[in-house]
């Protein structure tokens, strides 16, 4: 089995440090790559060896595949993760990544292609018995045929864009006079955003929930799912807040779904860390997508289940098998992560700037991911999350009374950040009790505006 001994990590902020952490408990050496505009961030400063990749710009630099290559090459990397974001979803950076005889920490890049593709992945997640949305089978040629479909499913549809993601391509039609229009619409955001313009159709589900399933597969079918997450509080369809176990799913539903998921990535044999993501309606679960990655949020299921998620992608990666059945899996507790941006917790602007000062909370069972120091300045070309705040109660209640008293705790001075949102959604007696949908928190915040 090839060993790694220098890993390559091809990202940046607290995703970047977290890898180079769990590397280094693991007594692996690691290459940091930076765009100049991190040349100060704290994975550069803290890894063995760090290369300048390019200008601050993203497609010059973090999305910049020959210079990343180059960079393996000269620092004599064995392997090369790729964090979440950037490349980590891009088979063909994977497949590079493995014709020049590095070890890629992540899928095998088949499995990347397929379920990158979201009608693909849609129909293969029906042959492996996941539970569809209903809608069309594929792509969408024309308006005749949208229009026979969504008659068959009935109003309201969605209609999305084939590639990508993030909310954009993405439509909702109430009635057939507005179908044609929407469609155009939703094909010119996709060209825009993703160079397609290919478009299919669901079912909309009213006031679902989100949430996921994580996976584990060793790439020679065995697979294990590390239980459920409930990412419902979004805006604009990004996650703000993610918790686990959600509030809403008993233990017959959890092992139910968990045993679908696992059971398919073992058909499918997948290989490494994979994330299924599910509306949930009336007690109802259907498959919308499959990230081929680590997820920011898969904090709260190392806290419930003891597991380093990292650790296991390095091992798996290394050929290994993973490190434990189904059955010796265990879920204990409550865990919360909230997502701190440098935006304005009332307008979402963004505040990048310079730390003035800041100190991170601490006390049994909280864990921040940041790569934030007094004096570093963050930087406005990239992504506005600067920290992950994970609390660990036995009981939901417990973990929200110790949110509460980490939050107050946390300190970042030198710009805006979502820290104060936080604090107010901890005061709201729904969120309190888990009772919200995917439409919630946008709900809640007109109403507090």
């Amino acid at each position: 089995m090839p060993e790694i001994k220098k890993l390559l990590i091809a990202n940046r902020g607290e995703i970047a440090l977290r890898i180079h952490r769990a590397c280094h408990e693991m007594g692996i050496r690691t290459v940091a790559v930076h765009s100049t505009a991190d040349a100060d961030a704290m994975h550069v400063r803290l890894a063995d060896e760090a290369i300048c990749i390019g200008p601050p710009a993203a497609t010059d630099s973090y999305l910049n595949i020959p210079n990343i290559i180059s960079a393996a090459e000269i620092s004599g990397a064995d392997a090369i993760h790729p964090g979440y974001g950037f490349l980590s979803e891009n088979a063909k950076f994977a497949e590079i990544v493995e014709l020049h005889n590095l070890i890629f920490v992540g899928p095998k890049p088949e499995h990347i292609r397929v379920m990158g593709d979201k009608v693909e992945a849609k129909r293969t997640a029906g042959k492996l018995g996941l539970p569809l949305v209903p809608g069309s089978d594929g792509p969408i040629a024309d308006v005749d045929e949208a229009k026979a479909i969504a008659a068959s499913i009935g109003y309201p549809v969605i209609i999305k864009a084939a590639s990508g993601g993030g909310g954009r391509g993405m439509k909702v039609c109430a009635s057939e006079d507005s179908l044609e229009t929407l469609m155009q619409q939703a094909g010119s955001e996709a060209k825009a955003a993703f160079g397609d313009a290919t478009v299919y159709m669901e079912k909309y589900l009213g006031n679902p929930r989100h949430i996921e399933f994580q996976v584990f597969g060793d790439g020679n079918g065995h697979a294990i799912h590390l239980g459920e997450r409930d990412c419902s509080l979004q805006r604009r369809h990004q996650k703000v807040l993610e918790e686990a176990p959600s509030p809403v799913l008993g233990q017959a539903d959890r092992d139910r779904m968990g045993n679908i998921c696992a059971k398919a990535m073992a058909d499918m044999g997948y290989r490494g860390a994979g994330t299924i993501e599910f509306l949930w309606e009336d007690g109802e679960f259907y498959f919308i997508e499959m990230n081929t990655r680590l997820q920011v949020e898969h904090p709260v299921t190392e806290m419930i289940t003891g597991l380093d998620l990292v650790r296991e992608q390095i091992r798996v990666a290394e050929g290994h098998g993973l490190t434990c059945h189904q059955e010796q899996i265990r879920f204990t507790g409550h865990a919360i992560e909230c997502r701190i941006n440098a935006e304005d917790p009332r307008t979402f602007a963004p505040s990048p700037g310079t730390v003035k000062h800041f100190h991170a909370p601490g006390g049994m069972h909280v864990r921040v991911d940041s790569g934030l120091y007094a004096g570093y300045k963050v930087p406005p070309y990239y992504d506005s999350m600067i920290a992950k705040l994970i609390v660990y109660g036995t009981t939901r209640e417990r973990c929200l009374m110790r949110l509460r008293r980490a939050l107050e705790e946390f300190v970042i001075e030198g710009m805006k950040t979502t820290i104060p949102l936080h604090q107010a959604l901890l005061d709201d007696p729904e969120f309190q009790q888990g009772d919200y949908t995917i439409k919630w928190l946008e709900e809640w915040l007109a109403k507090n505006d």
